[in-house]
């Protein structure tokens, strides 16, 4: 069934109602502090940082970290149970829909600046599938302390994520927090503020080049019940659907390729009416035996 989603004139909505709902408690922002309630046991799909003083759940990527390594705690099966389940049933729609800091991306690029394309620099989306790998599961696994939990490597280090939603809100709120910053927090300061810069000009560098989460989502979007289906009888090739694809895809292609973030402007550039965003366990399967 094709899942109705439109030309995405409405995506925005969504976008603001996932950061909402990911960061209900915003009069924490006033005072400072941390929600701790039962929530926080669970995790948000997007990339959303557990010290946010807004933040009702955890980060999936932090949760996962704190735990990998350690079949002690049960947690580390529901984080990866959850993952996954995100990444069959939405793959990087996740990344289009329900990551507040990829809509933080889009709101900076809506600034008036010259814009520039990033399909030659198409070899660096492999660096976020490096970090994957070396900060959020190799690093945590294998430099543990005495019960067995390692550093949130990525949270501690590279996401900037973690510094706009959490470093800088609770370093105003608090003079304590203010008067112990240090090096650290000064060069994650630094890569949010690459990031964001960045995001004025090029389309969601974060997203195409550094997330970890995006790296994990995109491998399932091959297979994901939500999942882009071209119309060969309507496809003529002409294009059209690469050209306005913010994620250097060729839709007519590949159009489930693991950089799609399903935002649908490409259904909506399509002057055929060839391209369909559909939610269902049926396309594959078509395809499987168109192909066979």
């Amino acid at each position: 069934s094709v899942w109705a989603l439109g030309k995405n004139r409405h995506r925005w909505k969504i976008q603001l109602g996932a950061a909402l709902a990911s960061n209900p408690f915003l009069m924490n922002f006033l005072h400072g502090k941390i929600s701790r309630g039962g929530l926080k046991a669970v995790c948000v799909p997007g990339l959303n940082c557990y010290s946010c003083p807004a933040a009702a759940a955890s980060c999936p990527i932090g949760a996962l970290q704190a735990v990998t390594g350690s079949s002690k705690f049960q947690i580390t099966y529901y984080v990866m149970g959850f993952l996954i389940l995100a990444g069959v049933l939405l793959g990087r729609a996740v990344c289009g829909f329900l990551c507040p800091f990829g809509w933080f991306q889009e709101l900076l690029h809506k600034i008036p600046t010259r814009k520039f394309g990033t399909r030659r620099l198409h070899p660096l989306t492999w660096l976020k599938y490096g970090i994957l790998v070396l900060f959020v599961i190799v690093l945590p696994m294998t430099v543990v302390n005495e019960v067995g939990m390692g550093d949130p490597f990525f949270c501690k280090y590279l996401c900037p994520a973690g510094i706009l939603e959490g470093g800088i809100p609770l370093a105003i709120a608090d003079e304590s927090i203010r008067a112990s910053l240090g090096a650290l927090f000064t060069w994650k300061s630094c890569i949010l503020l690459g990031v964001a810069t960045l995001s004025a000009f090029c389309y969601r560098p974060f997203c195409k080049w550094l997330c970890p989460l995006g790296a994990f989502y995109g491998l399932f979007n091959r297979i994901s019940v939500c999942r882009l289906e071209v119309d060969g009888d309507k496809c003529t090739a002409c294009g059209a659907c690469s050209r306005v694809c913010k994620m250097d895809v060729e839709v007519f292609r590949t159009p489930n390729h693991s950089e799609c973030i399903r935002c649908g402007d490409c259904v909506s550039a399509c002057p055929h009416g060839a391209i369909h965003t559909t939610f269902s366990l049926k396309t594959a399967q078509r395809k499987k035996e168109t192909t066979a």
